[in-house]
């Protein structure tokens, strides 16, 4: 397993909130992340149908454009009772003409649920996959998960994407009603980050 040595990481992003939450667990590590979205750099399309697949595109464009060593980081969410979706589509749920909403598709996806008459707890995952690339291709993988259910109605005011319908397991509380700190201890993004931090010198 390579190691990530102090200095400038790129994290091939333009979710502000994905931002922070990496940033955060980075700082104590001495490492100075940027982001795709502060270069400009344009987001590459997404064709792959895994985590990994789509993680590895991301951070080979941002790699290639600025020779940076890149974390890449996909991610999503996905519900038993809808056979694992909306999973690597769980942006694409939230899409509109004016950009993303994710009330939009949060509403969707309980509506799916009760059009299947989904049973009480319903199970849902966040999933995260951190793909770290350096320069020359090497690549290391983490992933990551956080097992809960989902809640109806929404609940909370911090997070984002479908952090407020969703309760950890072991809580009583949406990720969107923790601090950014409490969701940040137990989260999929947290689980795999923890897996990440074996390369850190």
């Amino acid at each position: 397993m390579r190691r990530l040595t102090a200095g400038k990481l790129l994290v091939a992003t333009h979710n502000a909130g994905k931002l922070d939450e990496i940033r955060a667990m980075m700082a104590p590590h001495g490492i100075d992340v940027t982001s795709a979205g502060e270069l400009g750099l344009p987001e590459p399309l997404e064709t792959e149908d895994t985590f990994i697949g789509n993680a590895r595109i991301k951070a080979r464009a941002a790699m290639q454009a600025t020779g940076l060593v890149v974390l890449a980081d996909d991610s999503g969410i996905t519900v038993d009772g809808l056979d694992g979706a909306p999973g690597v589509y769980t942006a694409d749920w939230a899409e509109t003409p004016d950009g993303r909403d994710f009330m939009q598709a949060m509403t969707r996806t309980w509506a799916a649920l009760d059009a299947r008459g989904a049973p009480e707890p319903r199970r849902a995952q966040f999933r995260a996959t951190l793909l770290l690339m350096w320069p020359d291709g090497h690549e290391e993988i983490f992933e990551g998960i956080a097992p809960g259910r989902l809640v109806w109605p929404p609940r909370g005011q911090h997070g984002h994407g479908y952090d407020p319908i969703f309760v950890p397991e072991g809580h009583d509380r949406t990720f969107a009603e923790m601090t950014p700190d409490e969701k940040n201890a137990i989260s999929h993004r947290a689980d795999a980050f923890r897996k990440l931090e074996a390369v850190l010198a």
